[in-house]
């Protein structure tokens, strides 16, 4: 009986078996794999190919043994498949009607998507309730929509890890991650460079064939369906091999090889994507241009002065203990404000305190998501392939931002009005030596709105300026850095505050709230006795988008900062190109500290410093310098475009728009693309040997 039970799995294991064997045999002979086999060697990685095979596919079928636990006939017999249906439509109620509710908190399209799933959910079972004598055919037709998506996937994967494997020589690594992250430029690229519809048509038609086949030979398991002391047994069972399947891939996947090839031949690609998944790295020096370590780090160091990494920054003026609260604003990106041509008036405080402040006019995000920025600004490094440190295990201990501040006695937090969970901020801000404010510090009646991402600003902003009181009741100096989180979607906020009702789910929105927010922060903080001996750091974390015609666009990464300060801070503009990662440097120089830096940062204002910008997304790294923009990535691949401003309104200071003109090998500036590399593969290699911890 069991083993009749257990048919649909046995013909989809097989399936996907043979599958794997015969895109592992294409492996073995595809031109990429230059390396030789021998007879045992084959059979060898043949073997193990089984065995990872194997284990990875009891691991993807919890979805089908669910699918089948929950197949009864019993749950549509009175009451329970009324309760059942009734509780479907009250949750398919709460979907459509509740306006906050925490599928409409994640925006896009996660409510459509919800709503779609629960509808059809209700739609078949009203049908196998109402309908018993259609029930059989009702559930043969989901048991074949199953099927076939489980062959479609599997054959699907196939020809992914088959593409793959055509251009990296490799199974899945970070850069298929990447492809998920970035889903519109990927399938914008898949679509000009394969042919898209005869591919999908072959892989729906093969998925097709091999399901009816499959359904013919399994569809009678449907009609004598277990009772629940046989489903118990099976269920058991089926955790058993799972676990069996997680202690074995632990131990397979962590066998080397001398040949590459054969590791990676003989390995299952999802253990490797889950693997890339979770550690967030792109091996720098398996997947870009490098050249020698001694010569990278000489040619990297030779902008600082001394020209090492460790260095004394020594002022020879009295150091200033002002308090300092830097905030970094979600998603503000340069052409919001009015300062870079922007007529929708949304950033109208913003733009005010520009004027009363130092103005980077020119400066660039190192990433495109909060976890970049967050990094930049805390660690002062260029970006790396692959996730942000922060992300990463290895992300404590490291030399930072924070660990300057405590060294002089400050008071150091990270201030979040979201869970800091999220994004592994927590993890890596405590393991730091940061404290944390988050909204795990509210109490209920100081939360006047709040979404999936967090409370909205103003709140925070109550909440910074109490915790800031605090602080300087202690009597030591603060350092804060403060993470907004409004200006994000679904750009929900409190109604009432600004001319856009918070309602509207408007990027627009989000950006004039945020404003207010910060209006009336400063409001707040004018009032209090810390305020005069405070040094305020704007700056956006990134910018709203990434996506343009060229990897990395420059507008895309052009951000809004300024460092603000009453009677300390002389209003002036720094027009010269620079970094993310060069402000906290520059702090610390207009505060004369005198500290041991691992910073690689510079401080804007030294004699030393070179006007360049570091701009990344997971795997193209590029390096401004000299209206050159030089990008690097897999495959140790090499552009160069030179950058001409676009003609417009704007002072050359707040035009954000540029050509980037293509240069052919022969003509590229051969020293800044060694300096490029020399950047990236330093640090890189700094960070892989903990060079860069405290």
């Amino acid at each position: 009986m069991f083993l009749q039970k257990i048919k649909p799995f046995l013909y989809l294991g097989i399936f996907y078996l043979t599958i794997s064997l015969v895109l592992r045999m294409i492996f073995i002979f595809h031109p990429i794999t230059t390396a030789d086999f021998s007879f045992f060697e084959v059979v060898k990685i043949l073997l193990m190919g089984v065995v990872n095979d194997s284990l990875v596919f009891v691991l993807t079928c919890p979805f089908l043994a669910l699918y089948f636990l929950f197949l009864s006939d019993s749950k549509y017999q009175k009451p329970y498949g009324y309760i059942i249906l009734g509780l479907l439509l009250l949750f398919f109620l709460y979907i459509l009607l509740i306006p906050n509710n925490i599928f409409k908190q994640y925006g896009g399209s996660v409510a459509e998507i919800a709503l779609t799933f629960i509808g059809i959910k209700i739609l078949f079972f009203s049908l196998m309730l109402f309908l018993p004598e259609k029930r059989i055919k009702i559930r043969n037709i989901l048991y074949f929509i199953t099927i076939f998506l489980y062959v479609m996937l599997i054959i699907f994967n196939a020809v992914s890890e088959y593409f793959f494997y055509n251009e990296f020589g490799l199974r899945y690594n970070f850069i298929a991650v990447d492809y998920l992250i970035y889903t519109n430029e990927v399938i914008g690229n898949i679509m000009e460079s394969y042919p898209v519809v005869p591919l999908f048509l072959g892989i729906f038609a093969v998925a097709a064939v091999f399901t009816v086949y499959i359904y013919r030979k399994t569809k009678t398991e449907l009609l004598d369906l277990p009772n629940l002391k046989q489903k118990l047994i099976l269920l058991i069972s089926f955790c058993v091999l799972v676990g069996i399947s997680i202690v074995g891939l632990n131990f397979t996947t962590k066998l080397k090889s001398e040949n590459v090839f054969e590791e990676e031949i003989q390995a299952n690609g999802l253990p490797k994507f889950y693997w890339a998944f979770t550690h967030n790295e792109l091996d720098y020096f398996q997947f870009y241009p490098v050249m020698n370590q001694q010569q990278a780090d000489n040619t990297f160091l030779s902008q600082y002065s001394p020209p090492v990494l460790n260095r004394n920054i020594e002022s020879g003026k009295p150091e200033l203990k002002k308090n300092v609260v830097l905030i970094s604003i979600e998603s503000l990106s340069a052409d919001f404000m009015e300062h870079y041509g922007n007529t929708q008036k949304i950033t109208p405080f913003l733009d005010s305190l520009a004027d009363r402040s130092l103005l980077f006019t020119n400066l660039y995000a190192t990433g495109n998501r909060t976890v970049r920025g967050l990094e930049a600004l805390t660690l002062c490094i260029p970006p790396t392939a692959g996730e942000s440190i922060i992300k990463r295990e290895n992300n404590k201990n490291k030399f930072t931002t924070g660990s300057v501040f405590k060294s002089k006695g400050y008071d150091v937090k990270f201030l979040y009005g979201g869970y800091s969970y999220f994004d592994n901020m927590k993890d890596f801000y405590e393991g730091n030596g940061y404290g944390i404010v988050d909204r795990n510090n509210f109490k209920p009646e100081e939360i006047t709105f709040a979404n999936v991402w967090g409370v909205a600003d103003e709140d925070m902003a109550k909440k910074a300026i109490q915790t800031m009181n605090a602080e300087a009741k202690s009597g030591k100096p603060f350092f804060n850095h403060w993470m907004t989180v409004s200006n994000h979607r679904p750009f929900t906020y409190p109604n009432g505050k600004i001319d856009i009702p918070g309602d509207a789910k408007s990027r627009e929105g989000g950006v004039k709230y945020t404003d207010y927010s910060l209006r009336k922060f400063f409001e707040m903080a004018k009032k209090q006795s810390w305020y005069a001996n405070t040094v305020f750091v704007i700056i956006a974390d990134h910018c709203a988008s990434s996506a343009g015609d060229m990897e990395l666009p420059m507008d895309k990464y052009r951000i809004p900062a300024m460092i603000f300060s009453e009677e300390f801070i002389e209003p002036q503009k720094f027009t010269q190109t620079m970094s993310q990662i060069d402000v906290m440097p520059t702090l610390f120089g207009l505060l004369n500290f005198n500290y041991h830096s691992k910073f690689l940062g510079q401080d804007v204002f030294t004699k030393e410093f070179q006007p360049k910008a570091y701009v990344a997304t997971y795997q193209d790294l590029g390096f401004i310098k000299d209206n050159y923009l030089t990008i690097i990535s897999p495959l140790k691949k090499i552009k160069q475009y030179t950058l001409q401003q676009q003609k417009n309104n704007l002072s050359p200071e707040f035009n954000i728009y540029y050509d980037e003109n293509y240069l052919k090998p022969d003509s590229q500036n051969k020293k800044l693309i060694e300096q490029t590399v020399a950047a990236y593969q330093s640090t890189s290699y700094w960070l892989k040997k903990n060079k860069l911890n405290r």
